[in-house]
């Protein structure tokens, strides 16, 4: 039998397909990253035509007929290890591809691209009408690849798009799990904020200069590990972590008259950075060494953001980098200073949102692209849902206000559906995690009080960073804290931070 290393392989033969894939790939995160951070606005139309057509230049590759014979060859061949994982990866990700027409490929991808450049003038305009137009398109769009993968799968259109960022999870797993959430949430959101009702807690008074929450961002990101031989942080219209492994780049958005958005920005993204930079270098360019699902890297960014930065004791620590840079002044006491990033007060904003109010947001989000995407409700029914679901789920009205409203986030611009529930999902790893820590590392809050972090890294990178996708989620979760995903930690670290 052919050795799967032997480069007369079907494996061999693979993986290097696989390696020019992650090649072209690189390309396009960094011209990606590129467009939303540095490019003028008169280069959209071009960029949107050369990753276009370099997606269309991927998925050829990827669903070519040889490649789907090398496949048929390579499951005879003796693998272990990381190979077998590897090669069940490849084929995930073939088969997801091969159901999508080059065409429609194309059409997405300029689209997206189209309706994300449009929003960032529309969202400060308040324009929906004019987002809108564009949005249907993109929704047109997806909803033409969510039917041709649901039929190939048998399932829901919603299920066969969730698929694509969280592998083997289903709507009614969903909903199983925000219908539990939202039988205690809003009873513990109410005594939250009647709790600190009764504890004043002072606003720092700026300006805050965007060089010295830069600067700020930088010592933090440097406390957290990040590797700035490998990455870097920009601004962007919307903060998010991009690039690739070996050339990470964060962005986060500056306002001077607060720096606690810039910040947590930062916190959040370097999370995802960490996991980034620390998947398994030795297979780099292959499917194993890419993150194991994306409510997983989600589950990173939000330990670092909620678990570990809005702890006491991350927050003592904190606290010097900040005044170094600002100065003292009487919001920044300790005690208020953690109370302040302790706050729970429901507000019209996701990214800004509290870790109590956050799931919230997310439901909302959840139900509506869900019933967008089955065909249930239209792109013109989004503002009239999104109000009512404001009001029910945080007391807030949206009526006129779109930009803080329905158009705050850039997901469904390029037609990313199905995305949502990974941020919630991944809270609920990262409370389950951060107790696996807890019970692993009996010093751990005495460590994050003296600044060192390491012990967490490490804890990190042994049981989630370096596995990549060598494990099912269930399988890597379970081999970290001894149990597939249970909710019943989140709550309970809610309960005990808050209460």
């Amino acid at each position: 039998m052919t050795s799967a290393h032997s480069p007369s392989s079907a494996y061999h033969e693979l993986r290097t397909i696989f390696t020019r894939l992650s090649r072209f790939g690189h390309l396009s995160a960094i011209a990606g990253w590129d467009m939303q951070t540095m490019m003028p606005p008169g280069g959209n139309r071009a960029r949107s035509e050369a990753l276009a057509e370099l997606s269309v230049l991927q998925h050829q590759i990827l669903t070519a007929e040889k490649t789907g014979h090398l496949f048929e060859r390579a499951q005879q061949e003796m693998l272990d290890g990381f190979d077998q994982a590897n090669l069940l990866e490849m084929r995930r990700q073939y088969d997801n591809a091969v159901l999508v027409p080059e065409s429609l490929v194309e059409a997405k991808s300029l689209a997206g691209a189209r309706c994300e450049h449009a929003w960032r003038a529309q969202r400060p305009a308040n324009d929906w009408e004019g987002f809108s137009e564009n949005l249907r398109e993109v929704v047109k769009l997806t909803r033409q690849e969510a039917q041709i993968r649901a039929e190939a799968a048998g399932s829901s259109r919603y299920d066969a798009l969730l698929n694509l960022y969280e592998p083997g999870m289903r709507g009614s797993d969903i909903d199983r799990i925000f219908g539990d959430l939202k039988t205690w949430l809003p009873d513990l959101l109410q005594k939250v904020v009647a709790k600190q009702a009764q504890e004043p807690c002072l606003v720092p008074e700026g300006p805050f200069k965007v060089d010295a929450q830069r600067q700020l961002g930088l010592s933090v990101m440097k406390l957290l590990g990040f590797n700035f031989d490998g990455g870097r942080v920009d601004v962007s219209a919307h903060p998010f972590c991009g690039g690739v492994p070996e050339d990470v780049r964060i962005t986060t958005r500056y306002n001077e008259k607060e720096f606690h958005t810039a910040l947590l920005g930062i916190i959040h993204e370097t999370g995802h950075a960490r996991y980034e930079q620390n998947l398994p270098r030795d297979w780099l360019g292959q499917p194993v060494a890419q993150a194991r699902s994306t409510a997983i890297h989600e589950s990173q960014s939000l330990l670092f953001e909620m678990q570990l930065a809005r702890g006491s004791d991350f927050l003592k620590i904190l606290r010097p980098l900040i005044i170094k840079q600002f100065g003292e002044q009487p919001a920044l006491e300790e005690t208020n200073f953690i109370r302040l990033n302790q706050r729970v007060k429901p507000g019209l904003i996701r990214v800004d949102a509290d870790e109590v109010s956050y799931p919230a947001h997310v439901i909302l989000r959840y139900e509506i692209e869900k019933a967008l995407v089955e065909g249930n409700i239209e792109v013109e029914d989004i503002p009239a849902l999104w109000n009512e679901k404001m009001r029910d789920y945080l007391g807030l009205d949206t009526v006129g206000n779109y930009r803080n409203g329905c158009m705050q986030d850039i997901h469904w611009t390029d037609g990313a559906f199905g995305y949502f529930p990974t941020y919630t999902l991944g809270a609920m790893y990262a409370a389950q995690l951060f107790h696996s820590v807890r019970e692993a590392l009996p010093s751990l809050n005495d460590d994050i009080a003296e600044g060192n972090l390491n012990p967490l890294f490490h804890w990190l990178k042994q049981n989630i960073w370096h596995h990549g996708s060598r494990f099912s989620t269930d399988a890597l979760i379970t081999n970290a804290t001894g149990e597939a995903l249970n909710p019943r930690y989140f709550r309970q670290h809610l309960e005990n931070r808050y209460l």
